[in-house]
């Protein structure tokens, strides 16, 4: 079997090992400054190449293999859709979705690191209590980054008042009502702005509607530009088709048809 190349992923994930396992065999007590050279060997993997911190909560690129801190990558991504160190593309649209959570390698860097886990989670500790929140333990399961599966702090708090961020992209609407002279009904959206995912359909709209003025599905229709929304079409390709290249929101009108039997 061909051996892997120098600088590939692979290359780098078994000399890691190897060093690992070199330095779990140590005797501390006789091989002191043996092992504070290996730690120096081992900094180069386990240190955040935006941050240049230890990884907290270690993010990989599932493109490339390169980890990151993921509050870091996070926030790189956010302006860009390329890997910080290869730049090798993530996504094309949504680079989110390729990270994914490396619990072993955040394992390896809590046990190198002498009270790095402690002090973070004294860290999260604080910021909990400074904004009045309950942490919760967070149920198991899923590591792919899009969501509360990533590992975002489970909490008490009411998010139905506050704005918290998403990992899918969103677009900003305005729904105003489409009134005429024959209009006499009183139905009206006490909140007008809306923010929702791009992969939601007209008909998720709709439902939306009807559930907040207390009305029937067949009573509410959606239409932009005096022109009735099928219900199929997404939120992305009615700002590309109708609304791109024009500042958000994008405004969209409802009518409600009369109530006859």
């Amino acid at each position: 079997m061909a051996s892997p190349p120098q600088g590939g992923p692979m290359a780098i994930a078994m000399r890691l090992r190897n060093q690992l396992q070199a330095v779990y065999k140590m005797d501390p007590l006789r091989n002191e400054e043996e092992v504070k050279v290996k730690m120096k060997e081992l900094n180069e993997h386990i240190v955040c190449f935006l941050c240049a911190g230890y990884f907290i909560d270690a993010t990989t690129i599932t493109e490339c293999l390169h980890t990151f801190c993921k509050s870091c990558i996070v926030k790189y991504l956010q302006t860009s859709k390329y890997c910080p160190m290869c730049n090798t593309k993530i996504h094309e649209t949504q680079p989110l979705l390729n990270l994914k959570l490396d619990r072993v390698m955040q394992d390896i860097v809590y046990k190198l690191v002498p009270g790095l886990q402690h002090s973070e989670e004294k860290r999260i500790r604080e910021f909990y209590q400074s904004r009045g929140l309950d942490r919760v333990t967070q149920p198991s399961g899923g590591d792919t980054v899009g969501g509360d599966p990533m590992g975002l702090p489970y909490s008490t708090f009411d998010h139905s008042r506050a704005h918290y961020f998403r990992y899918d992209e969103h677009v900003s609407l305005c729904l105003e009502k489409l009134s005429s002279s024959k209009d006499k009904s009183k139905a009206m959206l006490q909140q007008k702005y809306v923010r929702c995912s791009v992969r939601a359909q007209i008909r998720h709209l709709r439902r939306v509607l009807c559930h907040r003025l207390g009305l029937s599905l067949q009573h509410v229709q959606i239409l932009f530009d005096n022109e009735p929304l099928p219900d199929h079409m997404t939120m992305k390709q009615l700002w590309l088709s109708r609304w791109f290249g024009k500042p958000a929101p994008l405004l969209l009108h409802y009518s409600i048809k009369d109530k006859r039997r």
